[in-house]
């Protein structure tokens, strides 16, 4: 087998993978079907430009990579394909407290309500919860030890966040009234 030939299958490896992947793949997976010392990074650059011009793409979430149909056919497949209800329904406070969180993780209760202003409803908390954007972070160190909120993979890839770095500047978001 040539040099280029083992590329390409290593090429096709990594694209099944993915393909058969609901959630984003690290790299430490992809290597596993590739080999240590082969740069994976090189094969998803050199994938995604045979990609180019497809219907779907490699996209970077939550530290690894995974298929993700380009915005332009999305309403395609909500027409055809069975594939239920999978838009998040958030309203702008909803986002406003997922914000929060990501930029305050961990973060109880009791802060929340210090941003805003007052309490949040312990259904909008359940619903980012089953929705799987938030999860439980650590007993806050204090009196009472209360629950503490973090964010989660699925939050990274609903919004197609490679990790927390990612997230707009933090001032702009308090600028644009977001983030309190």
């Amino acid at each position: 087998m040539t040099a280029e030939q083992r590329w390409r299958e290593w090429m096709h490896r990594i694209e099944a993978v993915l393909f058969a992947s609901a959630t984003p793949v690290p790299r430490e997976a992809l290597a596993k079907v590739v080999g240590q010392g082969v740069s994976v990074e090189l094969l998803i650059d050199d994938l995604s430009i045979e990609l180019n011009g497809r219907a779907f793409r490699i996209v970077a979430v939550s530290g690894g990579w995974m298929f993700q149909t380009r915005p332009a056919y999305a309403s395609s497949i909500r027409a055809a394909a069975n594939i239920g209800d999978q838009s998040l329904e958030l309203n702008e406070f909803d986002v406003a407290v997922l914000a929060a969180i990501a930029y305050h993780q961990p973060i109880a209760r009791d802060g929340l309500k210090d941003i805003f202003g007052k309490e949040i409803n312990r259904d909008l908390i359940g619903r980012l919860h089953a929705q799987g954007l938030i999860g439980a972070g650590p007993r806050a160190p204090r009196r009472g030890a209360p629950q503490t909120f973090v964010t989660t993979e699925g939050f990274l890839t609903a919004f197609g966040l490679e990790s927390l770095a990612d997230l707009p500047d933090r001032e702009a978001m308090q600028d644009a009234g977001i983030l309190g």
